[in-house]
């Protein structure tokens, strides 16, 4: 039986995948959490009713034409494996993925919501190998800005983070203020492609971690002048693309010239991956990949029965 469910349920997103082992393929289903316009996200307690009304749905979508049998269940329930990481909303999926282990009988793995990202980028990238191997991660969400260092089974050694905004949080704020719907990063990134400006922005590092609260600060000064929509969107993304560049350069000089890999909904940015591709080698989620979603769990569900 090659097929294997996962099940992430996050602050953004709610998501269910089955990954078949035989044909390598992942059929996914995924829906944004519902936001208020321009409002930044969503209370706990309103995340978890939004996916307890959403999960069902996408289950369904998923399973109508599904003929076969479920091998092993992935669940994420925490947003990463560090001591006190835990938020409300993982526990949707994990009652749905205990309730679906229950009826089946089948194995149920528990991973982080970090994981499942690592995990869906070196699915998507074609970088499966480095499963296993010592490399760069960087996690660059509205959650979350991390550079990890990664070994074995995907644990993660934090080696540097943002202080303060995080990358999506800032794109997020800075999207809004112009008008858009949360969460913002497609629009910023569409509006960035159209300037034809590209800053140069003086970052520095304190013993690795970035600030980020700065581009916000910035960006509505830029507002308030009048300046175009699309240069402080591409001001953003470049101030985001400076200090993620830099923490790069940090890595491999601390810990050596290992590959590296970027995955969250920040990445999905046109901008940022062109760069990063060519100056760091870098391996990206596909934008389908980078957002949040449960194919990554799935993959990991696979990985846990074959050890």
């Amino acid at each position: 039986m090659p097929y294997f469910l996962g099940i992430d349920t996050s602050n953004y997103t709610t998501s269910c995948a089955i990954y078949d082992s035989e044909s390598d393929t992942v059929i996914h289903r995924k829906k944004l959490l519902p936001v208020k316009k321009g409002e930044l996200g969503l209370r706990q307690s309103d995340a978890v009713f939004h996916h307890t009304v959403q999960l069902p749905e996408l289950m369904e979508e998923l399973f109508q034409d599904f003929d076969g049998e479920i091998s092993a269940i992935g669940v994420s329930d925490a947003p990463m494996r560090a001591e006190g990481s835990y938020m409300p909303c993982f526990l949707t999926g994990v009652c749905a993925a205990e309730s679906v282990a229950a009826a089946t009988g089948k194995p149920l793995y528990r991973f982080s919501h970090q994981q499942g990202h690592i995990m869906a980028a070196l699915f998507s990238s074609g970088r499966r190998e480095l499963y296993g191997q010592n490399f760069f991660a960087f996690h660059v969400s509205g959650g979350t800005t991390q550079a990890l260092l990664v070994s074995g089974e995907l644990d993660a050694r934090l080696i540097a983070s943002s202080l303060d905004l995080k990358a999506g949080q800032a794109v997020d704020r800075v999207g809004i203020m112009l008008g858009y719907p949360f969460p913002a990063g497609k629009y910023v990134d569409e509006l960035a492609q159209k300037s034809d400006k590209k800053y140069k922005i003086n970052i520095k590092l304190k013993d690795g971690n970035c600030c980020l609260s700065g581009v916000e600060n910035k960006c509505r000064a830029m507002f308030e002048k009048g300046e175009k929509p699309e240069d402080i969107c591409r001001y953003c993304l470049d101030y985001i693309m400076t200090a993620l560049y830099k923490i790069a350069l940090f890595a491999k000089e601390k810990y050596g010239d290992l590959p590296m890999i970027f995955s969250g909904g920040v990445m999905s940015n046109k901008i940022i991956r062109e760069e990063f591709e060519k100056t760091l080698g870098a391996g990206f989620a596909t934008p389908e990949f980078s957002a949040d979603n449960a194919a990554g769990i799935a993959l990991l569900a696979h990985k846990r029965t074959l050890e």
